[in-house]
């Protein structure tokens, strides 16, 4: 009885072992690329060059290896869908799959994001930003064809900024952006 709780023991030591040295080469494997400083120095700097690399006309390739850079190892972007008649369901993305997906209809039709207003929030390292957008086609539109609130969490781990993840809903007559998320671009709390 003995010997076999021992070789158990040995055995799920093994696995866990395996598990850990398995995830620690996925996450050396999909490290994101180097960013420049003056992207990640800080939160405003991240935030703006959040917005700013997934913005273009129409035609004009985006940098997505910057737009990656700018992400923490295993980081999310979250969408909510809503499919007729059924109920809004969380769509969960890794910056790879967001480039993938977005980025060809944005280099086709063009889209310009920016921010109009900000609430930040932060304990130690932890950041939460709920960063009101809108979005147009091109930088000249008189309106915008979309806004919303993105809820972004970051980590500041002493040295720079991370977007740890980015869950975001848009803007409907029935889910109206609330006034104190619209209190001018950039504004903190």
């Amino acid at each position: 009885m003995i010997l076999r709780k021992a070789r158990l023991f040995a055995m799920l030591l093994l696995a866990a072992t395996a598990a850990q040295t398995s995830a620690q080469e996925t996450s050396a494997a999909t490290a994101p690329p180097t960013a420049r400083a003056n992207d990640v120095a800080s939160l405003d700097a991240i935030l703006q060059t959040l917005y700013q690399v997934i913005s273009g006309p129409a035609g004009e390739k985006r940098d997505w290896d910057r737009f990656r850079s700018l992400f923490a190892p295993g980081a999310r972007l979250i969408p909510i869908a809503r499919p007729q008649g059924g109920p809004a369901q969380a769509r969960i993305m890794t910056p790879d799959d967001f480039a993938a997906n977005a980025g060809p209809r944005m280099e086709e039709r063009g889209f310009f994001e920016r921010e109009i207003g900000r609430v930040t929030e932060t304990f130690g390292g932890v950041t939460h930003v709920m960063s009101a957008y809108e979005s147009r086609q091109t930088a000249e539109d008189p309106e915008p064809f979309a806004r919303g609130i993105n809820s972004i969490q970051l980590l500041n781990d002493g040295t720079r900024w991370w977007v740890v993840s980015i869950f975001w809903d848009s803007e409907r007559p029935d889910n109206p952006i609330p006034g104190k998320y619209l209190s001018g671009s950039g504004s903190r709390d």
